[in-house]
């Protein structure tokens, strides 16, 4: 079975008196890559972090499945003390287990994390301490984390802002399996080029809704203003 469709019905988010976000109505198709994409500051996260109950919002956001949904996040960045003697495969266990790290994984829990590593290319680096990554890498590794368990719903927040173009291409095969197994995926990104090769639809966002529809058709009419 695939993902779920998303249905926002004029939600807005205020904090501190500010409005964030105001009357964003949108439909997001199941089963696809969806770009968000706007200025800094525009809301992008903000209705990433409502969706995930996060941040309280008015009207309505609906996540239309006939089962229940497992959502994956990638946020921008992980707040973790670097100078902390851990592993990457301690770090990527502490976010997906109950027990403390310093028990490590299960066996059969230490080979699905492995297994995970391997997807994101950092295989390799599962036994070095996770400060000495870098900040790429990094980004990778929370996508990793993102993905157990498998998502039916996967949210990334700007997940290749920091890698290099080999990086960034490995990051997008893998949502692009991801979409084809029927995952709902929407991706943050300020790289319209690389949302023109992966979304299906483009979402423009400055604290209100800009535009949306098919992402050629969005990026084309943006860029010509």
């Amino acid at each position: 079975m695939g993902g779920p469709w998303l249905h926002f019905r004029h939600v807005g988010v205020a904090l501190g008196g500010q409005d964030i976000l105001s009357d964003v109505s949108l439909d997001l198709a199941a089963g696809a890559i969806h770009g968000l994409v706007g200025p800094n500051g525009g809301g992008k996260t903000t209705l990433i972090r409502a969706l995930l109950g996060q941040a309280p919002f008015t009207g309505t956001i609906e996540i239309d499945s006939k089962r229940e949904v497992v959502i994956g996040y990638a946020p921008q960045s992980l707040d973790l003390d670097r100078s902390l003697p851990f592993t990457v495969l301690d770090v990527l266990a502490v976010m997906n287990q109950r027990k403390p790290v310093f028990l490590g994984p299960s066996k059969r829990h230490a080979r699905e994390l492995e297994a995970i590593l391997e997807k994101v290319g950092l295989a390799s680096k599962a036994r070095r301490l996770f400060g000495a990554l870098s900040g790429g890498e990094r980004q990778r590794l929370l996508l990793a984390q993102a993905l157990l368990p498998a998502p039916d719903l996967l949210l990334l927040d700007e997940p290749t802002s920091n890698m290099d173009e080999a990086g960034a291409r490995l990051v997008e095969g893998v949502v692009r399996d991801l979409c084809a197994e029927g995952v709902t995926i929407v991706w943050i990104s300020h790289d319209w080029d690389q949302l023109r090769r992966l979304a299906s639809t483009a979402t423009i966002i400055s604290r209100k809704l800009v535009a949306h529809g098919p992402a050629g058709e969005v990026l084309r009419m943006e860029q010509g203003r």
